[in-house]
This record gives structure tokens, sequence and C-alpha cells, in this order.
């Protein structure tokens, strides 16, 4: 009788009491879905890293100093408008905005005795926009920048460079490029004034501003993931116009070699 007054009990017992026995059927989850994933509005990288450079416009000698480098990969503008890729491993072929960046040091004749009587140059922080043209075996720029800081001058530059894969990680490139500075550029670096003749010894010089050097460049960047890369480079660069008969440019080289290598950071907004 026991027996039979439990089984009734049982039965007669709410299904949520036997929750999680051998018998209960699995629990339903119900998959909510995924908010969508935004897509940034602005993808650039961002290089640090060291240079051996001359000292100055003409130095004969090279000496270490910093690296750094800006290149705009995707901007989402108003309306829809947009420029580059959010792939990082796209290759973004046609027109496209870049950014343009260049850092030159200081130049004072107490580093550089041999232009003791020459007044010195502030360091120059140059920013500006370019424009680009991309094939995977081929690219071109045309950049333009205004010294935000030091010198407040116009230049401009203009390159091509064949493009070779290796493989999927390293990008070899090379090709030509001729540097342009307005007068006010020139005369900042190249110029002598007559005070300046009369204290250094070097001939007085008037600097026009037009093409004032030209070159070719080596480069080669490693990807190391999606994030991260190594990029470096090597450049030489002949002076030409006023550049090249410039006072200072005569007593020392009249063209030069830079080397640059430095890790590249992409970030996404």
């Amino acid at each position: 009788m026991k027996i039979i007054a439990l089984t009734a009990a049982l039965v007669a017992a709410p299904f949520s009491a036997f929750s999680g026995s051998l018998d209960t059927a699995p629990d339903v989850q119900v998959v909510q879905p995924m908010p969508p994933v935004k897509a940034p509005k602005l993808a650039f990288t961002l290089r640090a890293g060291v240079s051996a450079a001359p000292a100055y416009f003409g130095a004969k000698d090279l000496e270490a100093g910093p690296d750094f480098g800006f290149s705009l990969k995707y901007l989402a503008l108003p309306g829809g408008r947009t420029f580059g890729s959010t792939d990082p491993n796209a290759v973004n072929e046609g027109f496209g905005l870049r950014g343009s960046f260049r850092y030159i040091a200081k130049r004072s004749a107490k580093d550089d005795p041999e232009l003791t009587g020459m007044g010195d140059v502030k360091a120059s922080v140059e920013l500006g926009l370019g424009l680009g043209y991309t094939q995977r075996n081929f690219e071109a720029f045309a950049d333009v920048r205004y010294g935000a800081i030091g010198h407040h001058a116009w230049v401009g530059e203009l390159g091509a460079n064949a493009v070779v894969h290796p493989n999927e990680k390293l990008t070899l490139r090379a090709g030509p490029r001729v540097f342009f500075g307005d007068s006010d550029y020139a005369n900042t670096y190249f110029a002598v004034s007559a005070a300046e003749s009369t204290a250094s010894g070097f001939a007085a010089h008037s600097a026009s501003g037009g093409a004032l050097t030209a070159g070719v460049e080596l480069g080669a960047t490693y990807a190391v993931n999606d994030t991260w890369g190594i990029d470096g480079a090597l450049r030489w660069d002949k002076y030409l116009g006023d550049a090249k008969s410039s006072p200072i440019v005569q007593q020392g080289k009249d063209n030069n070699v830079t080397l640059r290598i430095g890790l590249v950071r992409r970030f996404s907004f």
C-alpha cells in the first residue's frame, strides 16, 4: 500500500520537481542575435623607429636620430563617401588619399663647427596630404606638406615604385623620388645672408624654390600580423638647382644617403 501511495504522489507532483533528473529533456537555449559590429570611420598606421641621416642638408657625416611616419588607410566621410579599405591585408587599387609627415632636426653651429657664423635653424615638423595611385605591382604618389612647426614653407614630393611580393607577408619596393620646396624653404636651409657670409666666410647665396633633390628609394615591409609590422628603407638623393650651388652643400656633400627602420602599428577608430 505504501508503494501505491508513493506512486500516486509522484504522478500528482508538478513536472518542475524533476528538472535536472536523467529523464528530463535538455533545456532549450534561445540564441540572441549579436549586435552589428560597427565599421571604423578612420584607420591609419604610425611608424616609429630610428634613422641614420646627414646632420643637416649638405653634411658629410650621418648621425642617428628618430624616425616617424604616418599613412592613412581608411576614411569614411559623411554622406557615405569612403577612401581606402577596412581590411588591413587589402591592396587598395586605384586612387586614394594618403597622409604625409616629415621631421627635420635642428641645425646648429654648436653641433657642427664647420657652420660657425651661420644662424641656427629650428627643428621642423611638416604635415600634409597626398594623392596616391596603387596597383599590386606599381604605385605612385604626389604629396604636399606645410611646415607647421619650425619653417613655415610649402614642400612637395613626387614618387613611384615597382612593387613585388615574395610571399604574403613581405613586400619590396623601389623607385624614383623628386623633392620640391618653395623659396622660403630653400632660403631657410640653403641660403647664406650677407651677415652670415661675413661671419662664416661662406659666399653670400640666395636660393630660389623648385626641384631641390632627386633620387631613388629601396624599401621593404614585413607584416608580423594584422596590427604590427616592420618597415625599412634606404634612400639616395642628389641636390639640384640652388640647393646644389649653396656654399653649405659645396663645403659638404652634394648628395645624401639616409637609412631608416621602425615598427608599424595600425589603428582603427
